[in-house]
C-alpha cells in the first residue's frame, strides 16, 4: 500500500480536503450531535423522517457542511493515510488498532476469507438466474450455517433475562410517555451448543463481525465469477482485504494503484449514518435475532432501487447523453421533463458529498492511467454534467454529486461489471452494519414503533353469497 504511485492518490485525497474546508462553511449540527435525555421531543415525518432511533459514536454526518466522521476521525483523513482492514477495526472497537492488534485482526480476516463449503453450495444455486444482491444475501445466510452453530438442535438463547416483545411494548405506548426507565438490557449473553466444533463461534459477537467482513468478500467474488460463467478464484493470503476482492471478482491481481483505490472506495463506503440498510439491520438484530440474519435484511434493503443501484445508472445516463456537446442540450430537456438527474443531491447533505469529492478526482487518475476510450468519453460527459448542475441548482438548492456519480467510472475502471456495484457497497457496507449491531446491543431495546389507525372502527361482518354456495357444496 506505500508503493510510490499511490503517493499521488493520498495527494489527491487531500487536495479534496483542502477544497472542502475553503468552499463548504458551517458548524456541528447540535440537534444531532447531543446525548440525548429520554424520551425526546423531534419532529418525525413519514418513514420515521427526523426521528431519533439510538445514541451513536461510530459515524456521524454533517449535512450541512458536507462532512463524514467515523468514530471522530474525518473521512478525508482515513482515506488518505489508512486502510479499509484499520477502518473496520475503528468501527467495530471505537480506536484505531495497535501493530499488534491489526497484525491479529489481519490475521482473522485472512483465515475467514476461506469458507469453501458456503462457495461449493453457491455453485449449486441458479446464480446464473439470479440478481447479484439476490446471490449475495443467500451466500451470508450459507456463511451462517458454515461458520456457526446457530442451526444446532441445542443452541438456545437464554431468554431468562431478555423482556419479551409485548411486554417491551407496553411502556412506550402507555400515555403520555411510559416508565421513567424503559430501557431493557439483553444481560447474559447465550447458551453455546453442547456439540459445537472448536471451529466454530456463536452467530453473534465479535468472531461473528469478524467473519462477516471477511467471507462476505469471498461470497461477492464468487458469486460475481460464477455470474461471468467462471469458476470462483481462491483469494491470495498475500493481498489486502481491497486487492483480494479485486482479484477474486476479476482474476487479475490488481496494480498498487488499483488496489489503493478500492482500498479507498471500500473505506468510503464502509458506513453512513442511520440510512435505510443501517435501520433494517439493527431492527432485526434489536430481535436478537443473530448477526447473520441481520445483515441479510440489510444486504435486501440495499438491494431496493431506492437505497441502492444508483452508480450503475448514472452510468447508463451517460451513455444516453453520447457526448459533451449533448450534455447541455440533454440537461435542458432533462429539467424540462423533470426527470432526475442520478448522482446528484441527498437525502442528508446540502453542500457537496464528501465522499463524491474523493471519488471525483479518483476517476479522472484512473481514466487519465490508463483508462480506454470509452472510460475518457464517460468522465468528461460526466464533467460537464456536473458544471451544468451546480450552475444551476448548487447554491440555489444545496444540489451537488452524491457517492453515486462518480463511483461507477471508478469501479468500471477497476474491472467490475456494472451489475456488481451494488454488491462491492455491500461488501464495504459490512463494516459499518456489523458495528452499529454491536453498539446497540449493548443497551438493547427491541423497535417498536406505532402506527396511526386511520380505518374504520364500527363495519359489521356480513357472509357473503359466495361463501354460502360452497357451504352447500360441502
Amino acid at each position: 500500500m506505500k508503493h510510490v504511485k499511490t503517493k499521488k492518490i493520498t495527494k489527491l485525497i487531500v487536495d479534496a480536503e483542502k477544497k472542502a474546508h475553503k468552499e463548504t462553511k458551517g458548524d456541528i449540527e447540535p440537534a444531532f450531535a447531543a446525548p440525548v435525555k429520554w424520551p425526546v421531543d423531534c419532529v418525525v415525518g413519514p418513514g420515521l423522517e427526523g426521528a431519533i432511533a439510538c445514541e451513536s459514536k461510530i459515524g456521524y454526518v454533517n449535512g450541512s457542511k458536507g462532512e463524514l466522521i467515523y468514530q471522530g476521525y474525518n473521512i478525508f483523513d482515513l482515506c488518505a493515510y489508512s486502510t479499509f482492514e484499520e477502518v473496520s477495526y475503528l468501527l467495530l472497537h471505537g480506536n484505531l488498532p495497535t501493530k499488534p492488534q491489526l497484525s491479529s485482526f489481519n490475521e482473522k480476516l485472512i483465515e475467514y476469507r476461506n469458507i469453501p463449503n458456503t462457495i461449493g453450495t453457491l455453485m449449486g444455486f441458479p446464480i446464473r438466474t439470479m440478481s447479484a444482491m439476490a446471490a449475495l444475501r443467500a451466500g451470508t445466510n450459507f456463511m451462517r450455517y458454515e461458520c456457526t452453530y446457530a442451526d444446532s438442535p441445542d443452541y438456545i438463547p437464554d431468554r431468562s433475562k431478555i423482556i419479551s416483545a409485548d411486554e417491551d411494548s407496553i411502556p412506550m405506548e402507555t400515555i403520555p410517555m411510559g416508565e421513567e426507565h424503559a430501557i431493557y438490557e439483553f444481560k447474559k449473553g447465550v447458551k453455546e451448543s453442547k456439540d459445537a466444533g472448536l471451529d466454530l463461534h456463536p452467530p453473534e459477537g465479535y468472531p461473528a463481525c469478524y467473519h462477516l467482513i471477511s467471507g462476505v468478500s469471498s461470497v461477492a467474488g464468487a458469486v460475481a465469477r460464477i455470474r461471468q460463467g467462471f469458476l470462483p478464484i481462491a483469494f491470495d493470503p498475500e493481498l489486502s482485504h481491497a486487492a483480494n476482492l479485486i482479484y477474486m471478482i476479476t482474476g487479475k491481481k490488481p496494480t498498487p494503484v488499483e488496489e489503493r483505490v478500492m482500498d479507498v472506495a471500500l473505506i468510503l463506503h464502509a458506513d453512513h449514518g442511520m440510512n435505510a440498510s443501517t435501520f433494517a439491520t439493527m431492527v432485526v438484530a434489536s430481535t436478537l435475532s443473530d448477526i447473520y440474519l441481520a445483515m441479510g435484511s440489510g444486504i435486501a434493503a440495499l438491494s431496493g432501487p431506492l437505497h441502492g443501484g444508483a452508480n450503475e445508472e448514472v452510468l447508463k445516463m451517460l451513455e444516453e447523453i453520447g457526448s459533451v456537446s449533448n450534455v447541455a442540450s440533454w440537461y435542458k430537456h432533462a429539467r424540462a421533463k423533470k426527470k432526475k438527474i442520478m448522482g446528484f443531491g441527498h437525502r442528508v447533505y446540502r453542500a457537496y458529498d464528501p465522499r463524491a469529492r474523493v471519488l471525483g478526482p479518483l476517476a479522472e487518475h484512473l481514466v487519465n492511467e490508463g483508462g480506454d476510450a470509452q472510460a475518457k468519453t464517460m468522465l468528461s460527459i460526466a464533467k460537464a454534467l456536473e458544471k451544468e448542475v451546480i450552475s444551476t441548482l448548487g447554491a440555489k438548492k444545496g444540489i451537488f454529486p452524491n457517492v453515486d456519480f462518480y463511483s461507477g467510472i471508478v469501479y468500471s475502471c477497476l474491472g467490475i461489471p456494472p451489475d456488481f456495484f451494488t454488491p462491492i457497497f455491500a461488501v464495504s457496507r459490512a463494516a459499518g452494519w456489523t458495528a452499529r449491531v454491536m453498539e446497540y446491543l449493548k443497551h438493547n431495546r427491541i423497535f417498536r414503533p406505532r402506527a396511526m389507525y386511520v380505518g374504520s372502527f364500527d363495519r359489521k361482518y356480513k357472509q357473503s353469497a359466495g361463501k354460502d354456495k360452497k357451504l352447500k357444496k360441502k
